[in-house]
């Protein structure tokens, strides 16, 4: 895989709160869990194993955050790609009303984790709407918003001017609000998770990426490029869409296709009122998704595919530029300060994934795109998991690692299919 585009050119990165210390591994010792990845589900896990009484050790190749937890749109957005009824048909009325309702609770986790733990991270929470682009659409969001509404959320369907009103855009025929949903400054959060998990007892190690993993009679070793290594009974793997070849087929079971963004200059506030004027955040119902908010400087961003090889300058961000200017015509020439991109972990049937294929080694992977939520929640999880051992506690069983059939072909075809998305702005004509 190639080396992984850097963090410093995003917005986020440009205005998180500090990074905590987090100085490499220079000595070999112990843990009582070593995990490998500082993005949401890894810290997610460290902090509620520290809460517990356990003694994790958090290994990061870069530093926290500089995956996907440290890229994404931030926006906070509860749920699965799959609706509840079609949970339940797919797994069972237990099983599937378990996972709906643990899905429809990952954006709660992620504001009484900034709530409980004082977290300086911008954030907001008025609400996520879906836009239907089309007839199809306009019927997949109504019935998304009953069933959730069945459930209990704050959840209603949208009538085109309602939609274009909160969006700030005319190029919707309608859509759904799920109250539950908001933004947050991705990396802020990232970087303040970590403080959490190192005041309740977790260490974090940056720029220590993992080279080894080995079972043994005594647990298992993890090394590192520098040369030191740990010890631990266990090892819990949450590299999603930087996932390398640590594991045998793991990094070959998802696509890990790349989101891009763009983020305007700060808006004057006559167009501020104009888009998103109640503060919601958004996304489509495309395949190929288009997501959009305001950030708490007022900037715009914008995100959405781009290719799947690392960038190379502006030009493999102008598609999206061009689609700012289709979806909100009022800003005119705006100018874009920032463009940036992340990987994205999907697996073949979009749903999170989770493994043990030896005795003691737990890995997650598969965020989706909603990452935020679903992953600090799995994290949650996992450790109840790890310290109870009650697989009831995992909101999905563990399964095999499966490599995906002819992987390379997968790679082409997405590749195919992102390049249309790009010479048509992602079909906004």
């Amino acid at each position: 895989m190639a080396e992984p585009f850097p963090l410093e050119p995003s917005l986020w990165a440009a205005t998180a709160a500090p990074a905590p210390e987090t100085p490499p591994l220079d000595r070999s010792g112990q843990a009582d869990v070593v995990i490998v990845g500082a993005g949401y589900c890894g810290l997610s896990t460290a902090l509620h194993l520290a809460e517990r009484g356990i003694r994790p050790v958090v290994l990061e190749a870069r530093e926290v955050g500089f995956g996907g937890s440290g890229r994404n749109g931030g926006q906070v957005i509860p749920g699965l790609k799959f609706d509840p009824d079609d949970l339940v048909a797919k797994f069972g009325q237990e099983r599937g009303a378990r996972l709906a309702r643990f899905a429809g609770s990952t954006a709660d986790t992620v504001f009484g984790l900034i709530e409980t733990h004082n977290l300086d991270v911008p954030h907001r929470r008025n609400g996520w709407i879906q836009g239907a682009h089309t007839p199809a659409g306009l019927d997949e969001v109504g019935r998304r918003a009953e069933q959730w509404a069945r459930l209990g959320a704050p959840a209603r369907a949208l009538d085109k001017g309602e939609t274009d009103r909160l969006l700030g855009t005319e190029r919707y025929l309608g859509g759904w609000l799920d109250g539950r949903g908001g933004a947050v400054q991705p990396l802020s959060y990232a970087r303040g998770l970590a403080r959490a998990a190192q005041a309740a007892g977790a260490t974090i190690h940056g720029n220590s990426p993992v080279t080894g993993l080995r079972r043994a009679r005594d647990g298992w070793h993890v090394t590192t490029a520098r040369g030191a290594s740990l010890r631990a009974e266990r090892v819990i793997l949450c590299t999603n869409g930087y996932t390398g070849p640590l594991w045998p087929d793991l990094a070959e079971s998802i696509i890990a296709a790349n989101s891009f963004q763009v983020a305007t200059a700060p808006l004057s506030d006559n167009l501020r009122r104009s888009i998103l004027p109640e503060g919601h955040v958004s996304s489509d119902t495309r395949k190929l998704l288009l997501y959009f908010r305001l950030d708490h400087t007022g900037r715009l961003l914008l995100g959405g595919r781009g290719p799947f090889r690392e960038p190379r300058g502006p030009a493999d961000s102008a598609h999206l530029e061009r689609i700012v200017g289709k979806l909100f015509p009022q800003l005119g020439a705006v100018t874009f300060d920032y463009r940036w991109c992340g990987r994205v972990a999907i697996t073949r049937d979009f749903l999170p994934h989770l493994h043990e294929p030896e005795p003691g080694l737990f890995i997650d992977i598969g965020c989706q795109g909603r990452g935020v939520g679903l992953q600090s929640a799995m994290g949650r999880a996992i450790a109840e998991y790890v310290a109870t051992g009650n697989a009831e506690a995992l909101p999905v069983a563990p399964t095999p690692v499966a490599r995906l059939p002819l992987h390379a072909l997968h790679r082409v075809y997405v590749s195919a299919v992102i390049a249309w998305y790009r010479l048509n702005d992602g079909g906004m004509r």
